[in-house]
């Protein structure tokens, strides 16, 4: 036994270890746990006779640690090899100026929305992107088998079949309202950005996801008038002192009466001079909503408005395609 030990010790000795494939089939031939002759060596040891069996065991433990500290040698002196020495640094070079980066289109847009609302009182609130139906559509006075279910193409993650009415990828932040009529009382004067998802075909004008800013005001006493106004204000401060603004009636199950907003844009190309381009839907709180939340609707009255943060700066920036947005072109971005 003795002779194999000292064979063995030789072979490792003498083993060449100068490159990561040669320390990595040395590692293998002595130490894998299933070939290895140490490892081998070590399953023998239960077979060994007794009064064997220490000196036995310490011989393997020595050339063990002998294999063992060969692959730690070589692999530091590979690292060392490796090492280049870094040229010293000329302090008298001039510095290079880093390139300044830019804020992207839309978080432009968004934040001067925010500007706009927060100066006439508003709150700026936030809330989960996986949402339940519950808060979704029904609360918002989407019924189980209404039609205007289907105005909104959905990403479900759990199916709607199930008892909760399922869990999906929210497809407005209006969501964020109805937590916060169902956690605190009246009144409210808040704005809810986020990202939205929806289950729709790309193309130049629709993406499966955008972003939105929802806003919600509910006091005693406000009426549509109060929306005209803000609104208006918030029409002016984005587009301009002199932009035409106009409502259209439309419909959405959460506002009654409701409203879709357009705005004047001047294009002498046009036969007109211009054209309606629509901003942004709006209304007056549905009833039925405040009903879900526990709300008084004979005593709160309040309005309730949405819109595209993609759609806005398209606008305000002549941007043709939704989908520049997201593709992250640097000749792009650098223009804002």
């Amino acid at each position: 036994m003795p002779d194999l030990f000292d064979e063995l010790q030789r072979a490792i000795e003498a083993e060449p270890l100068d490159t990561e494939e040669a320390i990595d089939r040395f590692r293998i031939r002595y130490l894998s746990r299933k070939q290895g002759r140490i490892t081998e060596l070590l399953k023998q040891i239960p077979t060994v006779a007794p009064e064997e069996r220490k000196a036995f065991g310490q011989r393997v433990n020595r050339l063990k640690k002998l294999v063992e500290a060969r692959i730690e040698a070589a692999r530091e002196r590979l690292r060392r090899s490796r090492t280049v020495a870094r040229p010293e640094i000329d302090l008298t070079l001039p510095g290079r100026r880093p390139l300044p980066g830019s804020t992207h289109p839309l978080t432009q847009t968004l934040e001067d929305i925010k500007r706009v609302f927060t100066s006439y009182g508003f709150s700026i609130a936030e809330g989960p992107e996986i949402e339940d139906d519950w808060h979704n559509f029904t609360a918002l006075n989407f019924p189980p088998d209404h039609p205007a279910r289907d105005m909104q193409d959905t990403f479900f993650l759990e199916p709607p079949e199930r008892e909760h009415g399922g869990i999906l990828l929210r497809t407005h932040t209006s969501p964020v309202q109805i937590r916060i009529m169902e956690s605190e009382p009246p009144p409210y004067r808040v704005i809810v950005p986020g990202r939205v998802y929806r289950n729709e075909a790309i193309s130049y004008k629709s993406y499966c996801l955008f972003h939105q800013v929802e806003g919600l005001c509910v006091d005693e006493g406000v009426t549509l008038g109060d929306l005209k106004q803000i609104l208006h204000a918030f029409a002016r401060a984005l587009f301009g002192e002199d932009v035409k603004m106009r409502f259209r009636p439309s419909f959405f199950p959460f506002t009654e009466p409701s409203a879709e907003v357009d705005i004047w844009w001047p294009d002498p190309a046009l036969p007109n001079g211009g054209k309606w381009l629509e901003i942004l839907g709006c209304g007056m709180v549905d009833p039925n909503v405040f009903e879900a939340v526990g709300v008084d609707p004979e005593r709160y009255t309040g309005y309730a408005f949405g819109m595209g943060i993609e759609r806005i700066a398209m606008l305000r920036y002549d941007i043709g395609d939704i989908r520049t947005f997201y593709e992250n072109d640097v000749r792009f971005l650098a223009q804002f």
